[in-house]
């Protein structure tokens, strides 16, 4: 969208508040350097459409912060130069631009972040090139008039002494003439001011002495094909050092005169006085590149130094070997922050960052490690050369320890804990997004062990992560794509033998893994929140089955479907109105349905918790205690959950699987059906394989069984058949 035109989004109220606030922060440092000053409410207008660009540049899709360039350059020409105009410009995007001007579509709060920060750099960048280019504009008129002026003083040289002399003195531009071995002859007033030395001459003095430290090899090289005669013109910014030991930065444009035999004569250098300039372009260069509140690099430094280390370093200090040399990289994360920014406010958290800030920076005591801000509490650290390796995780070492003391703000002690993610490799072989990656899911691997603590990148675990991360997107197209099925396991009476019903088992077709069991998804799902329109899913197809199988045949008793709850299942707040539409919906009687709850999901729960239990049970479903005997909870407990089967974790019974049994595990088991059957539970036993096992748990009074002994989980119509089978290795 070109900046200037205005559409229907421009009336928008909060474009205009947004608009009004800019207006307020930047005028007062604009208006008295406008050349056609415009009223506080002009500037305003003017601003309108250049925040409709950052607010469409900020959420577009796919995201390219190029466009908020041209809103630099067009507050560049609205003539917002004033030094104290940029930190202004980009305070209030920073602070109210998302704020006020919300996207239409929901997005994550650190994506919104890390785009605005991006969007100011890109003002930043839009704002410097158009301030240089405006420069250079009148650098241009300058040299003009200075070369307008060289060549009146060639011919001046020829013609009139006294008239060059006139030029010589009066010009504004610092002038110098040497002969052809660079020995100065005449210098100007202006240029002895240039330099701090009035009254000073420099006659006599070699230009060879005037070289600086910072001076490219290029420029002497183009300094000895002028002497030679080889090039009759250069023009090149160069650094000197004035008397007082400043530095002085010039626009040095060097010419050749040559006498009436066309052999090198005479040098005139013509120099303009740029400091300022080169020192706005550099304040300019490190707002874009340094962190506001704790003046650390920022993540555009940051990056621009990985992508140094990655694809240009070298291990022999110049040798020309791209993509050779060592890097250590270490991704830091405060534990716990969040807490003190809602217990104790943003302005403590701001200082607290401040303070950490200052800690991480005394850690980098070598050139060639950086620390960095990426943004809230996340902070990088990089390290560079041959010991990388070694010097990371030393670097993160020091990193722990700098935190280590609480620090103290407003008379309390604040303890800081942080979790890092250390990687190391050799560059050109990884990208700076993979690195970064690679240190995050390291960083949250520490984080999981703890935290205050720094872990090694591991490929295995990174790979892991990144599975996991895609199963995860997958998930959702999953479901609504037909992906998943279901597998049911016979529950067998082992006072008969006979098939009393069957645990449903959900299964994921994935298009590319294949068949992932509910270990590899569930926890996802859980985390995504999409278990409960899967489990309601499973819910439906497992009734309507159980609905099939009484048809199928009325004379055997009612088959009866287990089916597993979640936690997040059992904490959302339509799961009865849920069920029992299904149930009403398939036409399945409630003592059809048995719904599975494992005992660490019940532990501790309050009678608002039970409640949607209670309310299925009074409907005649079945509520079995899933996994009993992991969850260290108190036996009591029993007779206040809404529970009428126990489902006995097969921990308890592997013991059983052949003869000798344990004597240990046959009195906790006939313990545990004696208190089932006290309080009137039936007990059912998972993980039966053998067919020793199955006789030990008929024999205690278990009820009933399911296991790779009677059959593996299948499809609905082999419910009835059993394999007998031993099944343990």
């Amino acid at each position: 969208m070109a900046v200037g035109k205005a559409g229907p989004g421009f009336r928008d109220d909060r474009l205009r508040r947004f608009a009004a606030i800019w207006s307020r922060a930047v005028y007062p440092a604009t208006a008295g350097v406008m050349v056609r000053p415009m009223t506080r409410a002009q500037f305003e207008r003017y601003l309108m459409p250049l925040a409709a660009v950052l607010r469409e540049t900020l959420y577009a899709r796919p995201f390219d912060p190029r466009p908020a360039t041209e809103v630099g350059a067009a507050l560049v020409r609205a003539h917002c130069t004033d030094p104290e105009a940029l930190p202004l410009i980009l305070g209030v995007i920073d602070a109210y631009l998302v704020l006020y001007l919300p996207p239409d579509q929901p997005m994550p709060a650190e994506e919104t972040r890390a785009r605005c920060s991006r969007v100011q750099h890109a003002v930043a960048t839009g704002f410097a090139r158009a301030l240089a280019e405006r420069a250079r504009a009148e650098q241009a008129a300058v040299s003009r008039t200075a070369r307008a002026a060289q060549g009146e003083t060639e011919r001046a040289l020829h013609a009139s002494e006294a008239r060059f002399r006139a030029i010589f003195e009066g010009s504004a531009v610092g002038v110098g003439i040497a002969d052809v071995d660079g020995r100065i002859m005449d210098v100007n007033e202006a240029l002895m001011r240039m330099f701090r030395s009035p009254g000073r001459k420099a006659n006599g003095r070699n230009v060879g002495e005037f070289v600086h430290p910072d001076d490219s090899p290029e420029i002497w090289g183009l300094y000895r094909e002028l002497a030679r005669g080889d090039r009759d013109h250069y023009r090149v910014e160069k650094p000197f050092y004035r008397s007082d030991g400043s530095v002085l930065w010039t626009e040095l444009s060097v010419s050749l005169l040559r006498d009436a035999a066309g052999e090198p004569q005479y040098q005139i250098a013509l120099l303009e006085d740029i400091t300022e300039r080169r020192q706005l372009h550099e304040r300019l260069r490190y707002e874009a590149t340094h962190d506001a509140l704790t003046g650390l690099p920022n993540r555009t430094l940051f990056f621009e130094r990985l992508d140094d280390a990655l694809g240009d370093g070298d291990e022999d200090g110049g040798s020309g070997k791209s993509g050779t040399g060592r890097f250590g990289l270490c991704y830091l994360d405060l534990d716990g922050f969040k807490s003190v920014n809602d217990s104790l406010g943003h302005t403590v958290g701001d200082r607290l960052l401040v303070a950490v800030a200052d800690r991480l920076r005394a850690c980098a005591t070598a050139p060639h490690e950086l620390v960095a801000r990426l943004g809230g509490d996340e902070f990088v650290a990089l390290t560079t050369g041959p010991g990388a390796a070694d010097d990371v995780t030393a670097l993160a070492g020091r990193m722990l320890a700098a935190l280590a003391e609480p620090v103290r703000l407003d008379g309390r002690d604040l303890s800081v804990r942080a979790s890092i993610g250390v990687v190391d490799g050799r560059g050109g072989q990884l990208g700076a997004a993979e690195v970064l990656r690679s240190a995050d899911i390291t960083m949250y691997r520490a984080k999981a062990a703890g935290g205050n603590r720094y872990e090694l990148a591991d490929a295995d675990c990174d790979a892991r992560v990144i599975a996991r991360h895609s199963l995860t997107n997958c998930l959702p197209a999953a479901l609504d794509n037909g992906e998943f099925f279901i597998e049911y396991q016979p529950l067998v009476r082992l006072d008969d033998g006979t098939v009393r019903g069957a645990e449903a088992l959900v299964r994921w077709l994935h298009p590319v893994h294949g068949v992932l069991g509910p270990d590899q998804f569930i926890p996802l799902a859980e985390s995504t929140g999409l278990i409960v329109p899967l489990g309601r899913w499973v819910l439906q197809e497992a009734a309507r089955q159980a609905r099939s199988w009484h048809t199928q045949d009325d004379s055997r008793a009612p088959m009866r479907v287990n089916v597993n709850l979640s936690p997040s299942q059992l904490r959302y707040p339509s799961l009865v109105a849920d069920t029992v539409a299904v149930l009403a919906d398939v036409g399945l009687d409630p003592s059809a349905l048995c719904l599975e709850v494992t005992e660490n999901a019940l532990i501790g729960a309050d009678e608002a918790e039970l409640r949607p239990l209670r309310q299925l049970a009074d409907l005649g479903v079945d509520i079995a205690l899933d996994d009993f005997g992991t969850g260290y909870s108190n036996l009591s407990y029993l007779r206040r959950l809404p529970v009428s089967t126990l489902k006995l974790d097969r921990s308890f019974t592997r013991g059983m699987q052949c003869a000798p049994a344990d004597p240990v595990d046959v009195k906790i088991v006939e313990g545990i059906v004696s208190l089932a059957h006290t309080l009137d539970l039936s007990v059912t036993v998972e993980g039966v394989e053998t067919g020793t096992q199955a006789d030990h748990l008929r024999l205690l009074g278990c009820d009933t069984a399911q296991g790779w002994y009677y059959a593996r989980p299948g499809p609905p119509e082999r419910l009835h058949t059993l394999s007998l089978v031993d099944a343990a290795s």
